[in-house]
């Protein structure tokens, strides 16, 4: 039909702009973002672009599903105000004859929203925390930046060098303060170098002081020292074999049906349902008042998207916390906003109001009294 093929090219306009804009926007936002933890020492400022792209990868279920969202209520919406619309249901077509041009657009949108969620998104969940893992477990010297204090990989260590003048085997004005085994020391060296011994790397300090203490005492041991070495390098972190339940392949949450691996269950499953439930949301929300500025629908709209979705975010902490099933969040939530949006589509497609309601309910009672 017509009409159909149409409406499907507007929508598909609207749409790619939409989702050129929304991408610009939270790439902006992941940029901003990424370089504020780079710079807390998170990862690795040479890797903010690739964390950047797998952040917005993983973003890009829920971009794809508001612009579906927004291009189909801007469409709807100018149809109604250019009185489109009119001739629509003129012609003897409802509300609801729009569910197959709009269905037949959205359908490879949804597709990709679904491998997005379920095999997409652990994968780019999983790359993050390997370049952030990567970056914890670089040994001490590497944690080194000249002029900013740096912890060690254990916590157990805090690193200051005010001057790197000859490259990073050297440098002046060092600090390290230490806490471990119930004791505390603080060593301040006016140079120090790195030194390879074997598989072994050591910290050569020059001309320095050290102070010593116990943890809980006052006593106080001050020593001066020419040269004074201190291993570092050791990775303690070579053992941690946690691993983010956000990373994990849906198939292994299927498989371990954990609070946990059924609230992130729930999260993906839930993204691709509420891809759905936007389509016939959006046809039911569409209609606008010529009257009425066409920013107050977009704004109402908007508020749906967003309270949907924090309803989602709620649901997850509810399934790990287990104060909610799975079944019964996903049917709760999704099954209750696909019939809300029913109701709604069926209420502008039937033209149901409360006053022809109960005209004809009283025309019903005088029929049977009559």
């Amino acid at each position: 039909m017509l009409f159909h093929s149409s409406i499907r090219k507007e929508l598909a306009r609207s749409f790619g702009a939409t989702l050129i804009v929304l991408t610009t926007v939270v790439m902006t936002m992941t940029l901003i973002r990424t370089l504020g933890q780079a710079s807390r020492g998170s990862f690795n400022p040479s890797d903010v672009v690739l964390v950047m792209a797998y952040t917005v990868l993983a973003y890009m279920p829920t971009i794809l599903t508001m612009s579906l969202f927004i291009g189909i209520i801007g469409t709807l919406s100018r149809m109604y105000r250019d009185s489109e619309m009119v001739i629509w249901f003129t012609s003897g077509r409802g509300l609801s004859a729009l569910l197959r041009p709009l269905f037949r657009f959205a359908w490879p949108v949804l597709l990709v929203v679904t491998a997005l969620a379920l095999l997409v998104l652990p994968w780019s969940n999983q790359r993050i925390e390997n370049l952030k893992v990567q970056y914890e477990k670089r040994g001490d010297i590497e944690r080194i930046e000249p002029g900013q204090f740096q912890e060690s990989a254990g916590g157990k260590r805090v690193f200051f060098v005010e001057k790197d003048a000859t490259g990073k085997n050297f440098g002046s004005n060092v600090f390290i303060a230490t806490k471990e085994d119930g004791k505390e020391t603080i060593t301040s060296a006016r140079s120090g170098r790195i030194q390879n011994v074997g598989s072994d790397r050591f910290l050569l300090l020059s001309n320095g002081q050290r102070l010593e203490s116990q943890t809980g005492k006052t006593d106080l041991k001050i020593s001066e020292f020419e040269e004074y070495r201190i291993k570092v390098g050791v990775n303690v972190l070579g053992g941690n074999d946690y691993v983010p339940v956000n990373t994990r392949p849906t198939s292994a949450l299927l498989k371990d049906s954990t609070p946990p691996n059924l609230a992130e269950l729930s999260w993906r499953i839930g993204l691709i349902l509420a891809a759905i439930n936007f389509v016939v949301i959006g046809i039911a929300v569409s209609s606008v008042n010529p009257r009425v500025g066409r920013s107050a629908n977009l704004v109402f709209s908007l508020f749906t998207f967003v309270l949907y979705y924090n309803l989602l975010n709620l649901g997850q902490n509810w399934i790990a916390s287990g104060k909610f099933t799975f079944s019964g969040f996903l049917l709760t939530l999704h099954g209750g906003a696909f019939v809300l949006g029913a109701l709604w589509l069926a209420h502008g497609h039937y033209n149901w109001h409360w006053r022809n309601l109960s005209a004809s309910r009283n025309a019903t009672l005088r029929e049977s009294s009559s």
